[in-house]
């Protein structure tokens, strides 16, 4: 069972918690945390992009000349792909691009990614996390304790003074336990995360 150090909001070492295994000590799979990165990104795509092809774009029926003796290259249309105007070669149409996971690859995804936050050991657990105001210097002086820039903050509930003080600090991001996804806890270089959403994670994951 891993163990790790708790620390308090200015950097202090306050205590030690044991985590579970069941989610914070598996065998990573790499290949399930690639899949479900991948499928996010898929999912976050609008698939909206349409360009015409030549036989969308309006005009050019008829030849722009005769086929020989005008010194000019043959032509067919003034809508060909060489002319200005023309259509597009391989045009983009609208697509889908969803990818799907089963729940039990979803689970196994995000269990993997915090067992390797843990081992790189770049979780950090705070005992509490709250600001008695909305202040964007009051929570860079918490990232400043903890020798932090870039970080994913876990949150156990809805902070607005929190949340809000910590939305304009670059490479920082907060979330809670219900919205947390791989490609969050892969991305940022440190995971922070509360007792209590250590609590709720084991809870939703185990």
């Amino acid at each position: 069972m891993a163990n790790v150090s708790v620390f308090n909001m200015q950097g202090k070492e306050v205590g030690k918690m044991d985590l579970n295994d069941a989610v914070f000590g598996v065998e990573v799979n790499e290949n399930l945390v690639h899949m479900a990165v991948v499928a996010q990104l898929a999912n976050m795509r609008q698939g909206t992009q349409k360009a015409k092809t030549r036989s969308e774009v309006s005009g050019g029926g008829r030849k722009p000349w005769r086929q020989k003796g005008t010194g000019h290259a043959r032509q067919g249309s003034i809508r060909a792909p060489q002319w200005t105007g023309g259509g597009v070669v391989f045009a983009p149409v609208p697509r889908d691009y969803s990818m799907s996971m089963n729940k039990k690859e979803k689970r196994a995804a995000m269990k993997s990614a915090l067992t390797s936050r843990v081992e790189a050991g770049k979780l950090i657990v705070l005992d509490e996390l709250k600001l008695d105001a909305i202040k964007t210097k009051a929570f860079a002086e918490v990232l400043e304790a903890l020798n932090l820039k870039k970080a994913l903050v876990i949150l156990d509930e809805n902070d607005k003074n929190v949340v809000l003080s910590a939305r304009n600090i670059p490479d920082v991001k907060t979330t809670q336990v219900n919205t947390l996804n791989v490609y969050d806890v892969m991305k940022y270089s440190t995971v922070v995360v509360t007792k209590k959403a250590v609590s709720n994670i084991e809870e939703v994951y185990a």
